[in-house]
């Protein structure tokens, strides 16, 4: 599978397992109930969709224009790192409005965050390639 339809299928399971996962960790992290943080989730959710559409694409014009072919361990981290950090920058405002709440307690329930979608990010990506194959710009 290749080019939108690939990137319309990672990006839709991805997401719909993301949801669940941050409205738990949400509800956890910021003392409110699960429909506040159901909602942060699938605005997260959203602005995150459109990242990884952003992100992803560029990602695979800087992969296919590499000399080594493939996806490393460390490229695989770079990625993760990169498409996350990305999202730092918009959801600690939101986290802070959404739930009342200080920059700093936002940027902690982020980071708790961050430290799962890490991980997530590249177990995903890895089963995900696994599945579909590698796209062609890695091939």
């Amino acid at each position: 599978m290749q080019g939108l339809k690939r990137k319309v299928v990672y990006v839709a399971l991805y997401e719909a397992f993301a949801i669940v996962a941050a409205t738990l960790g949400l509800a956890g992290m910021s003392g409110h109930g699960m429909q506040d943080a159901g909602i942060v989730a699938v605005a997260t959710s959203a602005i995150a969709i459109v990242w990884n559409l952003v992100f992803n694409t560029l990602f695979e014009r800087w992969e296919a224009r590499q000399a080594v072919r493939g996806r490393s361990v460390a490229r695989r981290v770079a990625h993760a790192i990169g498409f996350e950090g990305g999202l730092t920058v918009f959801f600690v405002p939101l986290m802070a409005w959404w739930f009342d709440t200080t920059w700093l307690h936002a940027l902690g329930m982020d980071l708790g965050l961050l430290l799962f979608f890490l991980a997530y990010t590249f177990v995903f990506s890895w089963v995900f390639d696994r599945v579909f194959g590698l796209p062609a710009a890695a091939v």
